[in-house]
């Protein structure tokens, strides 16, 4: 094996590594209208108080070796209760005004919540990626805002955002690759599935109280000559055309956020 391959061989087992870890303190499942949607960090519930949930509405008691959550209501309505107390109590990540889904342990959809109550409650996420090539083989990458809330500064694939409550897979990718890269999909050619890179780590938000489960869904697609990206959304401070020995190297460097690393591993076929 050449040198340069054994670098690219140790430097994606590390990151495969680095995708899934244990969490870093004892959780525990947590429960509401009878599924189970999610772990928590089992101070959880004396970190919030029983003050601060009955203000709520709510009540989490310990039942069958999980946490029960319980309130008027359905269990959209309790979770997001849930998350407004978590928000006051501080143990919250970045608020967006942003509903995900919710699934249970079989991936049916059971309820929505906000976006910055997922990683503390460990309930598991669908995002999107895509990685756009031109005619000489050339990617477009993106760098991520200096203010954004995780991984500022680091490079990312041309788009990468989430799955929202509303969204199909093909919904969020046009809605993403619009608000990120100004690009309509419908101006894009050859567009294919290229699969999917699943996180399940520890996540810094909320102080390091949360827990990252995650399913990115990659696409791949030929962006032509004379389109350029534009962000629209403020979110991504600029974009760069590199070519391949150039990304690697940037890889290699752990230039790239953790999830466009494992996508863009999987772009070139890295085993």
């Amino acid at each position: 094996m050449e040198p340069r391959e054994q670098s690219v061989s140790r430097w994606l087992h590390d990151a495969q590594q680095q995708a899934q870890q244990p969490p870093l303190r004892p959780r525990q499942c947590l429960g509401v209208g009878g599924q189970v949607v999610g772990t928590v960090q089992e101070d959880f519930v004396q970190g919030l108080g029983a003050d601060l949930l009955h203000a709520n509405g709510l009540a989490i008691s310990w039942r069958h070796g999980l946490w029960v959550l319980q309130g008027e209501g359905d269990a959209t309505g309790c979770l997001n209760r849930l998350a407004d107390a978590m928000r006051a109590a501080g143990h919250c990540g970045a608020w967006r005004n942003e509903q995900l889904a919710v699934r249970n342990a079989q991936g049916r959809r059971v309820a929505t919540i906000e976006r910055a109550a997922v990683r503390p409650l460990g309930i598991a996420t669908q995002a999107v990626h895509l990685v756009g090539s031109v005619a000489d083989g050339r990617i477009w990458v993106q760098q991520r805002a200096a203010d954004k809330p995780t991984h500022p500064g680091k490079w990312d694939t041309l788009m990468g955002g989430m799955v929202s409550a509303e969204d199909t897979l093909a919904q969020a990718v046009e809605r993403e690759t619009w608000e990120e890269a100004g690009l309509r999909v419908s101006d894009l050619q050859d567009m294919r599935h290229g699969g999917h890179v699943e996180f399940s780590r520890p996540s810094d938000e909320a102080e390091g109280r949360g827990y990252m489960r995650e399913r990115i869904d990659w696409y791949a697609v030929a962006v032509p000559a004379g389109l350029r990206p534009d962000n629209q959304d403020g979110e991504v401070q600029g974009f760069e055309l590199l070519d391949l020995e150039t990304v690697t190297q940037w890889l290699l460097e752990d230039r790239f956020t953790p999830e466009a690393s494992l996508v863009l591993a999987a772009y070139f076929g890295w085993r």
